[in-house]
């Protein structure tokens, strides 16, 4: 009998850059999306606590202002310590309702005064656990100027009883290889929470179901200009819409199941039949016979790139009255490469 799931898409705002704000507005969505049946709901990019959309930092090429020093250090302020106070609300939230989520997050490092942000998705299971995190591998455009890069250590996949979930950030997925990453990790449901409204990135994520004959589950913010908190840094005037969504969910051939939804808020839902990933990879599978191991090989590195290893030094002898320091090891892999 063909499993069968109940999947929902969450299109919204943050409340920009208030992070207890918003994560109780992620918990009221993910509570109403459970009461519409859903067992996997997915947020945008950069859900909590923002998506600094049009904000510069103050920097051009070869200097970096005060103010926007100011700015950086108050959206450091307001990202998510993972794990923290955030992921716990989340995840008792996901306990109540029985489900999966997939959250939006900037994860800031830990570090008491400071330390590099990273956008990242992280999974919650049904039980409330956080069962592991994506650091998107490479931040586009000016988004570098805040996020720093992920490794190959969260190239993260979850495995549920209705099949292997995972995904990658907005433009990761014009990344080839990390795409076929992806599909090797199985994939059955892909997750691309993104932060881009154009009608290209409708012809990315249909292209990526038919490349990787799997479910395409697509999130991005509605966001208006006076939701900016123009105290952070003013971006100006312009149109009043800056996001204005393209959440959809696409099926392993290519088709909408639901959405493109524009120009508001809301919620998508819809029922993915798992029994047409088996269908759609009858005549393509991109990891199977459609593969060519004897011409094209990718090696995928899922070691976790520290800049500074501390490796210990031979044990003092007892007569000294030294510490014996302990040889730190890097963490063994988990399934789906989760750490």
């Amino acid at each position: 009998m063909a499993i069968s799931v109940r999947a929902a898409v969450v299109q919204a705002a943050p409340v920009l850059l208030d992070r207890e704000a918003t994560t109780k507005k992620v918990c009221r969505l993910l509570e109403e999306a459970a009461r519409q049946g859903a067992r996997l709901v997915v947020f945008p990019e950069a859900m909590i606590p923002a998506y600094p959309r049009g904000m510069s930092f103050g920097t051009v090429v070869g200097s970096r202002s005060p103010a926007g020093r100011r700015a950086y250090a108050r959206y450091w302020e307001q990202s998510v310590d993972v794990p923290g106070p955030v992921t716990e609300a989340i995840g008792e939230t996901a306990r109540r309702g029985g489900v999966y989520a997939a959250v939006g997050v900037i994860e800031r490092a830990a570090r008491h005064h400071g330390g590099t942000l990273y956008c990242t998705l992280l999974y919650f299971g049904p039980d409330g656990r956080l069962l592991g995190k994506h650091r998107k591998l490479k931040p586009t455009g000016a988004e570098r100027l805040v996020w720093g890069e992920g490794d190959g250590s969260t190239i993260t996949v979850v495995q549920t009883e209705f099949g292997t979930v995972g995904g990658l950030i907005c433009w990761e997925n014009y990344m080839p290889l990390a795409r076929m990453a992806m599909y090797a990790k199985g994939v059955d449901i892909y997750l691309a929470p993104t932060a881009d409204p154009r009608d290209s990135w409708q012809a990315t994520i249909r292209h990526v179901a038919c490349e990787g004959r799997c479910f395409v589950l697509s999130c991005n913010q509605f966001l208006s200009r006076s939701l900016f908190p123009r105290d952070w840094e003013d971006i100006g005037d312009g149109p009043e819409i800056l996001c204005r969504g393209g959440s959809a969910v696409v099926g392993p051939l290519g088709d909408y199941l639901a959405g493109p939804l524009y120009d508001e808020e809301g919620i998508l839902v819809a029922d993915l039949d798992l029994g047409a990933i088996t269908e759609a990879r009858y005549d393509f599978d991109p990891v199977g016979h459609y593969s060519r191991p004897d011409v094209f090989r990718l090696i995928v590195d899922e070691r976790p790139a520290r800049g500074v290893e501390f490796l210990g030094v031979a044990a003092h002898d007892s007569e000294t009255g030294g510490n014996e320091p302990t040889r730190e090891e890097p963490c063994p892999a988990g399934p789906g490469g989760e750490r």
